[in-house]
C-alpha cells in the first residue's frame, strides 16, 4: 500500500517478475486493502494461485516518523508483511513504503541477527563498467565505528555472492586515497580487522569515489552519511548526463539523423543506467529478508526488487553473514581475553 503508487505498482511489479523470470516456485502474500488489491489483480490476469490477499484496512503513512510506526503500527499492511517473515510465512518482504517505519518495524519484529549490530545497513547495487558493485551503506548509520565497517563487509560480501554472483567478492573500504596511512582512524582500524581478522573475505584495501564506477571491487564499504550522498550525487550525475545528450541528439536534424543510426547502442547505454534494472536495497543485518524498493519506482523496478528478495531467500546468505559475525565477535573479544589473563596474578 505504500511508495508513490500503492497497488498498481506492487501487482503489476508481480506480473514482471514472473514475466522476465519465470516466477517457478514462488507465490506472493499481497498485504492491504483487498478491494484494491483485487483490482490489479484482475487487470495483470493473477490469480489466487499466485497470489493470496491478506485485507487490512490500517497503512502506515509515508511522512509517519518510524516513532510513530512502531507505535500504531501494529495490524498494518507494513506491519503484517514483515510478521509473516517471522513466523515462517514468507522467505522475504518487499516493501515501497516508508523506509524508515520499515526499518524500524522490521528491527523490532525480525531483531538483528547478531549480537552487538545496532541497526541494519542499507545496500545498494550500482552499475560500474565491470558490472554491479554493492555499495553499503547507503543512509541507515549516519555514522559507523571500525567494528560497524567490518560488518557491513560481511554483509555486503554475502550479499554480492547470493545476488549477483561471479566467483568471490573482492571488498574495498571508500577512502580519501588509497594509502594505508590515509583517512580517519576508525576506516584505519577497520582494515587492520579484514587484514588480520581471518575472515576469508577478499579484502582489497581502500578504493577511492571514482573506484566504485570503475568496479575496481565488488563491495565498497562506507559509512551511511557518506554512502547516501555518493549515492544521489552518482544520481544527479546520471540525469544530468541523460539530459544533455537528449539536448545534443534533438538539436538539429543531422544530430537527429545520428541519434536514429546510433539507436542500438543508446538503448544498451540507457538499460545500463536504468534505475529500474537495479532498484531494491535490501536491509542487511536482520534476522530476515527485508528489501526496500525506491517508492517511485515502476512495475519494472518493483521487479527486480522482488528477483533480488527471491534471490536471498533461496541463498545461503543469512547462515553466511551468522558465520562471519561469530568469527568478527570472537576477534573483537580475544584482545580483552588477553588484557585480562595478563592482569591476573600468578
Amino acid at each position: 500500500m505504500g511508495g508513490d503508487h500503492g497497488p498498481p505498482v506492487v501487482v503489476a511489479g508481480v506480473r514482471e517478475y514472473r514475466k522476465r523470470h519465470g516466477g517457478e516456485g514462488v507465490r506472493f502474500l499481497l498485504h492491504g486493502d483487498e478491494a484494491a488489491i483485487r483490482a490489479e489483480m484482475a487487470r495483470n490476469a493473477l490469480g489466487d494461485d499466485v497470489c493470496e490477499v491478506r485485507h487490512t484496512d490500517k497503512v502506515v503513512a509515508m511522512t509517519e516518523k518510524p516513532a510513530q510506526a512502531m507505535r500504531r503500527g501494529k495490524g498494518s499492511s507494513l506491519w503484517n508483511a514483515v510478521e509473516a517473515v517471522k513466523a515462517g510465512e514468507a522467505g522475504a518482504v518487499v516493501s515501497a513504503g516508508n523506509t524508515g517505519a520499515l526499518m524500524a518495524i522490521s528491527k523490532l519484529i525480525l531483531r538483528m541477527s547478531a549480537h552487538g549490530l545496532e541497526r541494519p545497513a542499507i545496500v545498494a547495487s550500482w552499475p560500474t563498467l565491470r558490472g554491479v558493485t554493492a555499495v553499503l551503506d547507503v543512509g541507515a548509520n549516519v555514522e559507523s565505528d571500525a567494528e560497524q565497517l567490518v560488518e557491513f563487509a560481511i554483509m555486503g560480501e554475502a550479499f554480492h555472492a547470493a545476488v549477483h554472483g561471479g566467483g568471490k567478492p573482492t571488498i574495498g573500504i571508500l577512502n580519501v586515497g588509497s594509502e594505508d596511512m590515509k583517512g580517519h582512524e576508525e576506516v584505519r582500524e577497520a582494515a587492520r580487522i579484514l587484514r588480520e581478522g581471518g575472515f576469508g573475505l577478499a579484502y582489497n584495501g581502500f578504493v577511492e569515489g571514482d573506484d566504485i564506477a570503475k568496479g575496481t571491487v565488488d563491495v565498497v564499504v562506507t559509512d551511511g552519511f557518506t554512502g547516501n550522498i555518493a549515492l544521489k550525487t552518482a544520481e544527479g550525475v546520471a540525469r544530468f548526463i541523460s539530459a544533455l545528450m537528449k539536448e545534443a541528439l534533438t538539436s538539429s536534424v543531422p544530430a537527429k539523423a545520428g541519434a536514429l543510426l546510433a539507436l542500438p547502442a543508446l538503448k544498451r547505454m540507457r538499460q545500463k543506467i536504468d534505475p529500474s534494472a537495479i532498484n531494491g536495497g535490501p536491509l542487511l543485518g536482520l534476522n530476515g529478508i527485508v528489501v526496500k524498493s525506491h517508492g517511485g519506482a515502476d512495475a519494472k523496478g518493483f521487479g527486480n526488487a522482488i528477483r533480488i528478495a527471491v534471490e536471498l531467500a533461496r541463498s545461503d546468505y543469512l547462515e553466511k553473514v551468522s558465520k562471519s559475525l561469530n568469527r568478527l565477535t570472537a576477534v573483537l573479544e580475544q584482545p580483552a581475553a588477553e588484557d585480562a589473563a595478563m592482569e591476573t596474578p600468578q
